[in-house]
């Protein structure tokens, strides 16, 4: 896992650009302009033109530029790359690659994209980010996520995934009759397992039921509990449920300071472990509240990561 933030992406049509300075001031981590499965066939070529005139010409603030590419097998996605890092390579954090089957796949747009960076003299590699949404991609996820060392992050695409397995799901991918439990947690599982064999991040799939932000905050909590650090928004709305879902809360770092300050004192004393209100607080527990407060020091700068809350000057 890295200390990226990316709590929320939002996906954006390349092709309404009157959509974008309200994406951009949605508050979500990244924006994703998307040339794949949000835009039209006939609008592939101009809606290109008019992401690398929102990468080129919009003040993105803090939110990471990205876009998504056409899948590796149709005809505009070498013209994506191509294009999009020639004229606005500078201004280009991130690369979302759909439908990776093999890593192969992200071998191929790796190359691709170190001999342009080369021959543009970019001063900064772009980063990648995968879709996981076919099943041969699930089979091969260790190994796609570990292809490239400039990949960041695994998506779980449930959409395309649904197709791809065969599954009987309505239109928010939500099986069509009684099933135990969660009937996507093989999948995000496995693509979650495999980010961490990486050391990268796993982002959870969208929601298409925008209206329903009880179901989308439903859905990013348990996959924040399984271990994903963000989750897809397709509407400003789920943006900031995203946000708070996938930060640590005001409990997880009290406790995680209170861990921290009750094993250091034991620690200083000669002891390798500390019973905290009853409860056994050792290594793996110091590792742990380690993590959350470095993550909350990512997201907000005025927490250190040792746990110390700085007085302000």
């Amino acid at each position: 896992m890295t200390l990226l933030i990316r709590r929320s992406e939002l996906a954006l049509p390349a092709c309404n650009d009157h959509m974008f300075a309200k994406a951009l001031a949605s508050g979500a981590d990244l924006v994703f302009l998307d040339l794949e499965d949000a835009t039209p066939e006939a609008l592939k070529e101009q809606s290109r033109e008019k992401a690398i005139t929102a990468l080129t010409e919009l003040d993105w603030g803090r939110t990471v530029p990205a876009i998504r590419i056409n899948a590796l097998d149709t005809r505009w996605c070498h013209d994506d790359i191509i294009e999009v890092v020639s004229r606005a390579g500078a201004n280009l954090h991130t690369i979302v690659v759909p439908k990776a089957r093999t890593a192969r796949d992200v071998w191929w747009v790796d190359v691709l994209l170190t001999q342009l960076e080369d021959k543009l003299g970019l001063e900064h590699k772009i980063r990648l980010e995968v879709l996981i949404e076919e099943v041969e991609g699930l089979a091969n996820a260790e190994a796609i996520a570990v292809a490239s060392p400039r990949v960041d992050t695994l998506i779980f695409g449930v959409g395309d995934f649904s197709l791809s397995q065969g599954a009987r799901v309505d239109t928010n991918f939500e099986p069509l009759g009684d099933y135990p439990g969660d009937f996507w947690h093989y999948a995000r599982n496995k693509v979650l397992v495999a980010a961490r064999i990486a050391g990268i991040d796993a982002i959870d799939a969208p929601f298409p039921d925008y209206g329903n932000l009880a179901g989308y905050e439903r859905d990013a909590q348990r996959a924040s509990l399984l271990g994903y650090t963000g989750k897809w928004a397709i509407h400003p709305n789920q943006v900031p449920i995203a946000n708070t879902v996938y930060s640590p809360t005001e409990a997880e770092i009290t406790l995680a300071q209170r861990n921290i300050a009750a094993y250091r004192e034991a620690e200083a004393a000669g002891r390798g472990a500390v019973g905290v209100d009853g409860v056994l607080v050792d290594a793996a527990h110091i590792k742990m509240a380690t993590a959350t407060l470095a993550r909350a020091a990512a997201i907000d700068p005025y927490l250190r990561a040792d746990g110390a809350v700085p007085v302000p000057s």
